[in-house]
C-alpha cells in the first residue's frame, strides 16, 4: 500500500533497502540507516542498502531494538513496510542474546535456549562440550572458546561472552597533561566515550570491540587511552613500520612510558618489552608455505593484558586463527571502516568483539575534528594511440589500460596548477605509471620499492613543505601521518575497494589550518569498466554523507593530454 510518494525509502521483503538521493529527506534518512545497514552499490540515484545479521547484532550492541528499526523504516518508506521484513528484522534480531558464554567455579559455561542448545549441539564438535550440568546449561571446553564464538556466529547466533579475561602483566603508566613538546594535551569527547564503551561494566562483558573513526580523527589515541585505562602490558599489531614508529612517538609524546617500555619488533628488530609493536607482515611470514609462522608466538612472549589491533579491517587469516585462542585477554580492534571486502566482517565480530562506537565522518567534520573534504570525479576519454589495443584486450588488461590511460597526465598537470602551493600526493597503483607520473613531474616516488628509510625521508620532506608533490603507491594507504596534505590525486586503484577508496581520502582528513578544506580527485577513463569500480569505490564515503561532483575536462585540456604523452 502506498503511504506517500513523498518519502526516500523503499524497503524489499528481503531487507534491501533503495535509497533515492535526489529526495530532499535522502541525507536525513541515510543518516539514520547507516546504523543498521551497509551500502551494496549505486545505481543512477538510487543507492542500493542491505540490512543483515551482522548489521543488526551491531545495533544491538547498542541498545537498538527491532520495533525501533521498523519504526524508523516505516517513518521513511513510500510504501508500506512488507510484512516479510518485518518478521525478518525480528527473527534475525531475535537471534541476539539467545547465548551467553559464562564463568563458574573457573570453568567456562555455555548457557541459553534449551532448544537451541541442543539443536547446536548437533551440528558442533562433540569435544567441545564436556558435561551437561542442567537443562540449557553445559560446560564446555575453554581451549575452543573463540572457535565456539566463531561458529556460532556463522550458524546465525551471536554469542554474548561475559566470561571475563585474565589480569596481564601489570604497566606503571600515565597520560601526560601536555606532549613532550609542551603543548596542552586531553582526549576529545568522542574518544572519551569509546574508551568508556569498552569498559562499559564490571560484569565481564566490556574489555572487547571494535571502535570506528575517521581517518584523522585520532584512533592511535583512543588505542593509547584504552592501554593507560587498564593499566596492562599491551601487544600493538599494525599494518606498516612507518606506523610502528608512529605508534612509539606518540606513546612516548602522550604517556609517562619511556625507551625501554616500548618495543620494536619489525624489520630487524626483535625487541619484545611490556608495550610491543609488531606488523601483521611479520606475524604471518613463514620460510615456506607448508612450514610454521616464525613469529606467531610473539603472542605468548608476554603476559599480554590487552592486545590492540590497528587498522583491524586488514586482519590476516593467521592471526585470526590465533586470536581464536586468545579470548581471555581483552583486545581492542581500531579502524575507519569496518568494510572487509573478502567477507570476514563475522570473524572480527566474533573474535575481536562488537562495533561499541562509531563517529560518522560528517560529525567528525562539522565539529572540526577532521577536514572538509571536496570529492570529484573526473572523467577523462581514453588516449587516442591506446584505442587499438584496448579493442584488442582481455577484460583484465583493458582495465590496466584504462587504468594507466596517459591521457591522465594533462589532467593532473592542470590540477596541481589550480591547487598550487597545497601539499598534494598524486596515488596510484600501477608502479610504472607511478614512474612515467614522476618524470613528467619531477617529483619523488614511496613505493615498495623505496627502502623504508628513505621512504622516512621522503615523508618528513613533505611534512616540512620540502617536497610539495608526493608520488606514493598503495604502500601509503594505510596508516601514514601526513597532515599537511591538502590535494590527493588518485591515478588507479585496486579494482571497486570502498576500504581503499576510505583510506585515500584519510590521507586528507587532519584538520588544517585557515579553511580547514581540501580536495580529492579520482580520474576515470570513461566508457570503460574503469567507471563501474569507481562508482563502487565511492560508495562508502557516500554512505557517510560525501558528495562526489562529476565532470569531464575541457576539450582542450583532453587535446593538451594526447599532445603531450
Amino acid at each position: 500500500m502506498l503511504l506517500s510518494g513523498d518519502r526516500p525509502l523503499i524497503v524489499q521483503s528481503d531487507l534491501t533497502v533503495l535509497l533515492d538521493s535526489s529526495h530532499p529527506q535522502a541525507e536525513e534518512a541515510r543518516e539514520r540507516l547507516a546504523p543498521v545497514a551497509q551500502a551494496l552499490r549505486q545505481a543512477g540515484h538510487i543507492h542500493i542498502y542491505q540490512i543483515t545479521a551482522l548489521s543488526l547484532w551491531n545495533a544491538a550492541e547498542e541498545g537498538i531494538a527491532a520495533q525501533d528499526i521498523i519504526a524508523l523504516l516505516s517513518a521513511y518508506s513510500k510504501y508500506e513496510l512488507p510484512l516479510a521484513a518485518k518478521l525478518a528484522v525480528k527473527e534475525l534480531l531475535g537471534r541476539f542474546g539467545k547465548l551467553y558464554l559464562k564463568k563458574q567455579d573457573g570453568e567456562l559455561v555455555l548457557e541459553g535456549d534449551v532448544k537451541l542448545m541442543e539443536e547446536l549441539k548437533s551440528r558442533l564438535p562433540i569435544h567441545w562440550f564436556k558435561q551437561c550440568l542442567t537443562q540449557g546449561k553445559w560446560l564446555v571446553d575453554g581451549k575452543f572458546r573463540g572457535e565456539m564464538k566463531q561458529a556460532m556466529t556463522r550458524q546465525g547466533y551471536p554469542v554474548i561472552d561475559l566470561a571475563g579475561y585474565h589480569a596481564g602483566e601489570m604497566l606503571p603508566i600515565q597520560m601526560r597533561g601536555t606532549t613532550r613538546g609542551m603543548q596542552p594535551f586531553s582526549l576529545r569527547d568522542y574518544q572519551l566515550e569509546a574508551v568508556d564503551r569498552l569498559y562499559r561494566d564490571e560484569s565481564g562483558q566490556g574489555g572487547s570491540g571494535v571502535v570506528v573513526l575517521p581517518c584523522g580523527a585520532g584512533k592511535t589515541i583512543v588505542g593509547i587511552a584504552a592501554l593507560v585505562r587498564l593499566g596492562q602490558a599491551a601487544l600493538i599489531l599494525t599494518s606498516n613500520a612507518t606506523s610502528v614508529k608512529q605508534w612509539k612517538n606518540e606513546l612516548l609524546d602522550k604517556t609517562t612510558l619511556t625507551e625501554n617500555d616500548i618495543g620494536e619488533y619489525c624489520g630487524t628488530l626483535r625487541q619484545v618489552n611490556a608495550v610491543t609493536i609488531a606488523t601483521y607482515h611479520i606475524m604471518t611470514h613463514r620460510k615456506a608455505k607448508n612450514e610454521p609462522y616464525s613469529h606467531i608466538g610473539l603472542f605468548a612472549k608476554r603476559n599480554w593484558g590487552l592486545i590492540i589491533y590497528d587498522e583491524v579491517h586488514l586482519l590476516p587469516a593467521p592471526v585470526f586463527r590465533m586470536t581464536a585462542s586468545l579470548q581471555a585477554t581483552r583486545r581492542l580492534g581500531l579502524t575507519a571502516t569496518l568494510i572487509r571486502e573478502d567477507g570476514c566482517a563475522e570473524d572480527v565480530y566474533s573474535l575481536i568483539g562488537p562495533k561499541l562506537f562509531d563517529l560518522q565522518w560528517k560529525h567528525a567534520e562539522q565539529e572540526a575534528h577532521i577536514a572538509a573534504v571536496a570529492c570529484t570525479e573526473i572523467r577523462v576519454s581514453l588516449h587516442p594511440q591506446k584505442l587499438e589495443t584496448y579493442r584488442a584486450a582481455t577484460a583484465r588488461a583493458r582495465l590496466r589500460l584504462a587504468a594507466e590511460n596517459p591521457a591522465k597526465l594533462a589532467i593532473v598537470k592542470e590540477l596541481l596548477h589550480t591547487h598550487a602551493g597545497k601539499p598534494t600526493l598524486i596515488i596510484g597503483q600501477y608502479l610504472e605509471q607511478l614512474k612515467t607520473m614522476s618524470k613528467a613531474l619531477s617529483a619523488p616516488i614511496v613505493s615498495g620499492e623505496v627502502p623504508q628509510g628513505q621512504r622516512d625521508e621522503l615523508y618528513e620532506g613533505f611534512k616540512k613543505g620540502e617536497i610539495p608533490v608526493l608520488l606514493v603507491s598503495k604502500v601509503a594507504n594505510f596508516a601514514v601521518d601526513l597532515p599537511d596534505a591538502a590535494v590527493a590525486i588518485q591515478l588507479s586503484g585496486s579494482f571497486g575497494s570502498r576500504q581503499e577508496e576510505a583510506q585515500r581520502i584519510g590521507r586528507l582528513l587532519r584538520p588544517k589550518k585557515g579553511d580547514n578544506e581540501a580536495w580529492f580527485y579520482t580520474i576515470v577513463t570513461d566508457g570503460t569498466k574503469e567507471t563501474e569500480f569507481a562508482l563502487k569505490r565511492q560508495l562508502f564515503m557516500q554512505d557517510q554523507g560525501y558528495a562526489y561532483q562529476r565532470r569531464q575536462p575541457s576539450v582542450t585540456l583532453y587535446k593538451q593530454g594526447a599532445e603531450r604523452t
